[in-house]
């Protein structure tokens, strides 16, 4: 009998591919396990097992795997149901999700490997001189990679040269698949055996008397051995011994020492014992038994409770729960800043149980938390992560706790699958029949409309925590200021005269200014231009650190212009104002205290959040500038001031949901204020403070915005009310946009009638060369969903199929949140 599989491929094609195997490999084999295979010509790519069958494909002949690359499957069932669904309703395709979901140490790349062709006898006279370059590259060297022909060549495009050799029979081609992840193995050093008797110990310290140095090694190995019980590691001999490594290597080469190698994990948790979670007030013992009445009937449950009210110790209690029935729970948060504060808090109470999983962390440690969360290890029972950890392959799933649901840093952009973390996790524990807790002391208006319409469960915590006050919010008119002529700076004479106050009682200064860099935009004072980037339509923002001006979109950057290009005057100005700028203004107004920044320049590094968080925890930062990274439930204790630059920039952003978005973000910045005894002070410098999300905002008025946006979104059918897909059209050829543009909105109108919006430019219309046209499906309630994406996936078909079109590139956004 003939076997088959069908495997899932990470690229992006529609259909799976149909691979031979041996009936011995077809009883090894099961869903799940990886295995290399050839693709194309000559490309070998790392599959998933999808399906073992006995069906010949028709279309094609089917070629045999290349090899296995699993003992057992590094990804299970549920996961393969989740991808499945993920594919289908976010319209892309498992291979697409399969590049998203696995650390990329799993997915193995192959390398051309070029080797000479000894077989046969070679005359080189007929080598070009760039041929012969390689030849005699290869004389010396067994194999070259591609990459290291085009350094000897000093070309980028090096094929042609290669398909030349391959013609003349000079040189051998094949693909190699290389295991990207290695494990961590650290050094240990034991007493060779032959020394195990006391006379042979005698022998050996009497001979080492010669010498002193590694007759201390010894010692010093002894004492360790007897005080840890453990095996010693070469690092800490050295140390503990004040030896050189070249003294150590000495005894291993004469035989006295014997080194080994144990696999560890890279990160690892070094603390001491567990202290117990705290003690619940009124207010949380409330809410943490009306969650629990709420999951005998809903499957997810979102928690409003106001900021700094102790909503994380709730959550402590309910992963307690879970984690005595002996399930996992996952832990979301939006930011890779909030877990550095929250892995702490969690490793105080439940120690090395905790695993966190997110971007800044390197393929290799990826690997080895997968590894946990599969095997059920004791390391993984709570998983702490930004959005990509709803890959992971949990097998006993027991809660999900989506922290900040509202944060938009759930919903992927790019590239596919662009999914939002929050609904994924949603189906992910329902799938598991698990239960899930959305979290946030502003929920996003799509959760509170489920939680009124009876699909969530609704549970409240209104006061904060020891009943400290909410923050006082005071509205800054900004432009009465300036007619009165007191400002100084971007500061109004009340916020000077606070945060004077502030730094003066020894209390800390948040101020929030939601742009990076110095200055947006440069203007030339003489003839009005400003330096734009060549491949967006974007001004170029001014970054004085580096003296730099740089395009936030695709990265292009060039030297400060001194002078300008249009004219040469050399009156140039800033327009506007970002985070670089009000560090500068700060330090001049406050010379005698330290500020410090915090925002995507400053963060690069892998520990570039944990050092701002922890020095404004230590108090060795007065004044901390920052942007919306500031705003995410992070916890200081001693912060009793919040500046809002300008409040404005914010409402004006051209998208239905700026109001929302504004209320969320003001909110969370104020909720950072006065989290202890002290009440903390909010200002907002605004021009226009009569706004009415302003004025909701300070009065932390909820329900009243999301009253008076609900019914702008039943007036305007948009989300929750409707649903919406969003398509975006991209080429770097203007008029073929238009033209595909024009086509695709015609062909939907034609299935959907007045529900379709567009084309239509985005507010930033070029993009890395690409124009952009966006076109909008609205979908009502009572529309199948499922219907209309395989309407929607017809008409991009025959988009396709259109030749001039087939260069533009489509992306099918759903749920754009």
């Amino acid at each position: 009998m003939v076997y088959f599989i069908d495997v899932i491929i990470p690229v992006p094609l529609q259909k799976l591919f149909t691979y031979k195997i041996s009936a011995a490999e077809a009883q090894f084999l099961k869903v799940g396990m990886r295995v290399a295979v050839p693709f194309g010509k000559s490309k070998i790519y790392t599959g998933i097992v999808y399906h073992i069958h006995n069906n010949a494909p028709v279309a094609y002949e089917a070629k045999d795997i290349q090899q296995i690359l699993d003992d057992s499957p590094i990804v299970n069932d549920i996961q393969l149901q989740l991808w499945n669904w993920m594919a289908s309703y976010y319209m892309c395709t498992l291979g697409d999700v399969m590049r998203a979901a696995l650390p990329s140490a799993f997915i193995l790349e192959s390398e051309t490997v070029i080797t000479l062709n000894t077989v046969k006898t070679f005359d080189e006279s007929i080598l070009k001189d760039d041929e012969f370059l390689v030849f005699e590259a290869l004389h010396h060297q067994s194999t070259l990679k591609i990459h290291d022909i085009s350094n000897i060549l000093d070309k980028k495009n090096v094929l042609p040269v290669i398909k030349r050799l391959i013609e003349k029979d000079a040189i051998i081609v094949e693909e190699e698949v290389y295991e990207k992840y290695i494990p961590k193995l650290v050094r240990y050093v034991k007493l060779h055996t032959h020394f195990s008797s006391e006379k042979e110990l005698h022998n050996l310290l009497d001979e080492l008397s010669r010498a002193p140095k590694q007759r201390d090694v010894i010692m010093t190995l002894f004492s360790i051995s007897a005080k840890t019980k453990k095996p010693v590691k070469v690092s800490d001999l050295a140390n503990e011994s004040g030896a050189s490594s070249s003294i150590i290597k000495a005894l291993i080469d004469k035989g006295v020492l014997e080194e080994y190698h144990i696999q560890t994990d890279r990160v690892q948790y070094i603390g001491d014992e567990t202290e117990n979670s705290k003690l619940l007030n009124e207010a949380q013992k409330t809410a943490l038994s009306e969650i629990n009445e709420s999951f005998k009937t809903h499957q997810v449950t979102l928690l409003h409770g106001v900021t700094s009210s102790g909503k994380t110790e709730v959550y402590v209690k309910l992963i307690e729960a879970v984690l005595e029935k002996g399930k996992q729970v996952l832990y979301l948060l939006p930011e890779i800043a909030l877990t550095t504060q929250l892995v702490t808090r969690l490793q105080n109470y439940f120690g090395e149980q905790v695993s966190v999983f997110h971007s800044k962390y390197s393929a290799h440690e990826r690997v080895e938390v997968w590894n946990h969360v599969l095997r059920n290890s004791a390391k993984a029972k709570i998983v702490l992560g930004a959005r990509s950890s709803i890959f992971l392959p949990f097998n006993n799933l027991g809660l999900i706790i989506v922290d900040e649901e509202h944060e938009q840093s759930f919903k992927q952009f790019d590239p596919a699958p662009r999914y939002h973390a929050r609904d994924t996790a949603v189906v992910l524990a329902h799938m598991h029949q698990a239960k899930t807790l959305l979290g946030s002391a502003t929920p996003s208006l799509e959760s509170y409309f489920n939680a009124q319409q009876g699909k969530y469960g609704l549970v409240e915590i209104a006061t904060r925590f020891n009943d400290v006050l909410m923050p006082d919010i005071e509205l800054v008119d900004i432009k009465e200021k300036l007619k009165k002529k007191r400002m100084k700076g971007h500061f109004s004479d009340r916020l000077i005269e606070e945060m004077t106050e502030t730094l003066k009682e020894g209390h800390q200064v948040i101020l929030f200014q939601n742009r990076r860099g110095f200055s947006p935009i440069v203007e030339c004072k003489t003839c009005g231009h400003a330096p734009q980037c060549p491949n967006c339509d974007v001004s170029l923002t001014y970054h004085q650190y580096r003296n730099q001006l740089r395009c936030h979109y695709c990265g292009y950057h060039a030297a400060m212009l001194q002078d300008c290009e249009a004219c040469g005057s050399q009156d140039l100005d800033n327009k506007g104002f970002g985070t670089e700028q009000i560090e500068e203004e700060v330090k001049v107004l406050f010379p005698d205290y330290k500020v410090a920044r915090m925002d995507l320049d400053t963060t690069r590094g892998k520990y570039g959040y944990e050092k701002i968080i922890t020095a404004l925890e230590q108090q060795e930062i007065d004044v901390l500038v920052g942007t919306q990274m500031l705003t995410k439930g992070l916890d200081f204790r001693n912060v009793k001031l919040v500046g809002i630059m300008n409040a404005d920039t914010m409402l004006n952003f051209p998208d239905f949901r700026a109001h929302e978005r504004s209320f969320q973000l003001m909110l969370q910045v104020a909720g950072r204020a006065g989290r202890t005894e002290e009440r903390g002070k909010v200002l907002i410098q605004t021009y226009n403070p009569h706004h009415n999300i302003l004025q909701q905002v300070s009065t932390n008025n909820y329900i009243e915005m999301f009253n008076e946006q609900m019914n702008d979104r039943y007036n305007f059918k948009y989300p929750p009310v409707y649903k919406q897909i969003k398509v975006t059209l991209k080429h770097k050829d203007y008029n073929r946009v238009e033209t595909a543009s024009i086509w695709y909105a015609k062909s939907l109108r034609q299935v959907f009638k007045e529900n379709i919006l567009g084309p239509e430019a985005p507010p930033i219309a070029r993009i890395r060369n690409q124009f952009h046209k966006n076109i909008l499906v609205k979908i009502p309630k009572q529309q199948s969903l499922a219907k209309t994406k395989e309407a929607i996936i017809k008409i991009n078909n025959s988009f396709l199929s259109v030749k001039d079109f087939r260069s533009v590139k489509v992306i099918l956004n759903v749920d754009n949140f």
